[in-house]
């Protein structure tokens, strides 16, 4: 790589959100760069989603074999600490980006390692770990796809203390003793979830009335008696005002007293990493969600892009993706003169942001959720009415696990008479996530949905059920 060189497309970061955008440029004809300082697959491939998953894997397996009658006999021992986490770091590759690395090049994408910075308009310069510079000109556009860090909150006494976020607790190569988590959102919830089953004894502070606060009520009223269960010491309307070194641990200060742990897991929110790459270079705020269209283009900078994280829409690996695959089309269409939808749904929008947000939380038992939730649609004035129904009443769910618990909550429109909401709350539900999605993005009415008969028997005989209680209501 030559010292100044320019592309298309400039993205900086490559994360799984920037890999989709520089992959969709490429295909449609442009070229493209990917400008990372750390590991190329970024965030979830490293220190979210797949090892926070397979932490939490093999308690869900040993759960389900464990709620069967005949099979529970067969699991005569606990989990092995040791190969879950082996297992847990070949999901990761040991942190080593080259598998990555490889499929960029194959994909005819060009990568700079070092931090990216803006530097005027369409100008990007790399700093290199060894502190050389190299300049970068885009043609067409340059994407942020910088993600977000956990957000530490200024606690008296934080600085003295080695604090654990979502990194550390995806990648630690030991059980803590004794774990202190703040924070119950989904973070707080699956590091608690994973780390109690395998021999930590967790406490979890949550500052609010409810884990799981942006979820319907029932799933975080599930999770938060599950983990009581299971010997986590869940407190609610808990406020941490402090915290301090204890020897090698730390003592967190909160209204109702102190709690002892070896680690402090701090999960208490997400910032944009939007810092130090030169916004204030083409007028913008460093450290700022960026302010984007729905095609995913910062406002007043015709030729900058925020997608994933960066943007502070979605904060999910999987919607960074769908916003990369958009925004990566508008660029291309943009730069071969080709006219840019801006209506819901066309090829070129994030529609899904805002309307159809599936989402999973990786807790025992399982959240699956996607649309709005019963709140929200009063809050947005729709006018809606709401369903619910037992899980454990469908035959397949008995099938599934003896004494199956759980709930489905579903969120009608009642003047356009389609599904803007659905939550499923219980074992194994993550899967039924997609039928669900499907049809609040095809906005299917529910007189069509009555023809989508489930099959028998299987958990999905909830859809029918949910209709049932709709007619009846």
């Amino acid at each position: 790589m030559t010292a100044d060189q320019t592309f298309d497309v400039i993205v900086i970061g490559a994360g799984s959100t920037g890999e989709n955008v520089a992959d969709v440029v490429v295909k449609g004809g442009l070229t493209a760069v990917l400008v990372e300082s750390e590991l190329v697959g970024g965030e979830c491939s490293y220190w979210a989603c797949m090892p926070s998953k397979a932490l939490l894997r093999g308690t869900e397996v040993l759960e389900e074999a464990r709620a069967v009658g005949g099979a529970a006999a067969a699991v005569t021992g606990e989990q092995d600490v040791a190969a879950t986490l082996a297992r847990r770091n070949s999901f990761t590759s040991n942190w080593d980006d080259s598998g990555q690395v490889t499929w960029v090049d194959g994909a005819g994408i060009a990568l700079v390692r070092g931090a990216g910075r803006l530097d005027g308009e369409k100008r990007v310069v790399v700093t290199a770990a060894d502190g050389s510079t190299s300049t970068l000109t885009a043609r067409h556009a340059v994407v942020v796809c910088t993600g977000s860090e956990a957000a530490v909150p200024p606690l008296e006494g934080i600085d003295d203390v080695e604090v654990w976020t979502a990194r550390e607790a995806t990648s630690a190569q030991q059980v803590p003793g004794r774990l202190v988590i703040l924070g119950g959102g989904v973070v707080g919830v699956e590091m608690a979830t994973a780390w109690s089953a395998l021999g930590s004894q967790v406490t979890l502070l949550q500052r609010g009335d409810r884990l799981l606060a942006g979820q319907e009520p029932e799933a975080g009223d599930a999770v938060a008696a599950s983990l009581r269960d299971r010997g986590v010491d869940v407190q609610l309307n808990t406020s941490v005002t402090a915290v301090r070194k204890d020897g090698d641990g730390v003592v967190v200060v909160t209204g109702a007293g102190e709690v002892r742990g070896d680690q402090f897991l701090v999960a208490a929110g997400r910032r944009a990493r939007t810092g130090d790459i030169g916004l204030d270079t083409v007028g913008l705020a460093p450290g700022e969600y960026l302010d984007v269209d729905d095609t995913l283009r910062v406002r007043g900078v015709d030729w900058l892009y925020g997608v994933g994280d960066a943007n502070g829409r979605r904060l999910l690996t999987h919607m960074g993706k769908y916003q990369a695959r958009q925004a990566a089309a508008a660029i291309v269409a943009r730069a071969t003169g080709e006219q840019v939808s801006m209506a819901d749904w066309s090829p070129f929008v994030a529609t899904a942001d805002a309307a159809a947000t599936p989402q999973v939380t990786f807790s025992i038992p399982q959240v699956a959720s996607v649309g709005i939730t019963a709140a929200q649609a009063e809050e947005q004035g729709i006018a809606h009415t709401v369903v619910r129904y037992e899980l454990g009443n469908v035959a397949g769910s008995a099938l599934f696990a003896d004494g199956y618990a759980g709930k489905a909550v579903a969120v009608v429109d009642t003047d356009r008479q389609v599904l803007v909401g659905l939550t499923f709350v219980g074992p194994g539900v993550s899967e039924m996530l997609q039928a669900a999605t499907i049809a609040v993005v095809g906005e299917v009415p529910i007189s069509r949905l009555w023809h989508a008969v489930p099959a028998y028997p299987t958990m999905n005989e909830v859809w029918l059920r949910l209709l049932e209680t709709l007619r009846d209501q």
